[in-house]
């Protein structure tokens, strides 16, 4: 599954180039959406490491490989920044009591909301331009700030400048491994079929805990 995912993903990025980017980046500011994978094949795009995929703008060919890279980065820092915004208009509009009754349709619950605030707690405004440099963290920590009414302007420049060295940063790896990206692609497939291993144990660990706990609950009366 994780495999099927990750072909999706690139060879969206591959047909539809920066805009592909900038759309997988608004989705990645609200809900994981595997932002890293997609900053590196933009960037190995730029490199030219596919036959016949370009960047393409209004289009035409970007033919300077430093500005395809700037526009390829660029995509991904407004994509993930009007994303950002989308989230803060939920949790502002949306509050906290609505987020902890249906916030698991955004992959969001009491703990996540729960960090979120000791994020905010520990280093206030900060947290924003921290949590997009986050893994994980960046995927959900707009919501929250909507919550709290992080004032929307400190906001949106806070979200911005954490997402160009983000952006930019992937995006220069994948450039730097140019044509080496088909190795670094197959050889990544190991890693996904690790995270299947490892999502299949845990849930497997949660229904047997759960388990044990239903007929805890059952013996309990009894004894």
């Amino acid at each position: 599954m994780l495999a099927s995912l990750t072909s999706s993903v690139t060879s969206f990025i591959g047909n539809h180039g920066l805009y592909a980017v900038f759309l997988l980046m608004v989705v990645d500011a609200v809900l994981p959406a595997a932002s890293e994978l997609v900053m590196l094949y933009g960037g190995a795009l730029v490199a030219g490491a596919f036959v016949g995929q370009n960047v393409v703008l209004f289009g035409d060919q970007i033919h300077s490989r430093p500005w395809a890279f700037v526009a390829m980065s660029l995509a991904g820092v407004v994509g993930n920044t009007v994303g950002s915004l989308l989230g803060w208009g939920i949790g502002a509009y949306a509050g906290r009591p609505l987020l902890e009754e249906r916030g698991r349709w955004l992959h969001l619950d009491r703990a996540k909301l729960d960090r979120a605030d000791r994020w905010f707690a520990r280093f206030g405004d900060a947290a924003v331009f921290l949590g997009r440099l986050t893994p994980v963290v960046r995927s959900f920590i707009s919501i929250p700030a909507g919550v709290v009414r992080l004032p929307l302007v400190r906001f949106t420049v806070l979200t911005f400048l954490g997402c160009v060295p983000w952006c930019f940063g992937i995006a220069a790896a994948g450039w730097a491994l140019g044509r080496s990206w088909e190795r670094f692609h197959h050889d990544f497939a190991y890693a996904e079929y690790a995270v299947a291993v490892a999502i299949l144990a845990l849930v497997a660990y949660l229904v047997l805990r759960r388990r044990s706990s239903t007929l805890a609950r059952r013996a309990g009366p009894s004894g």
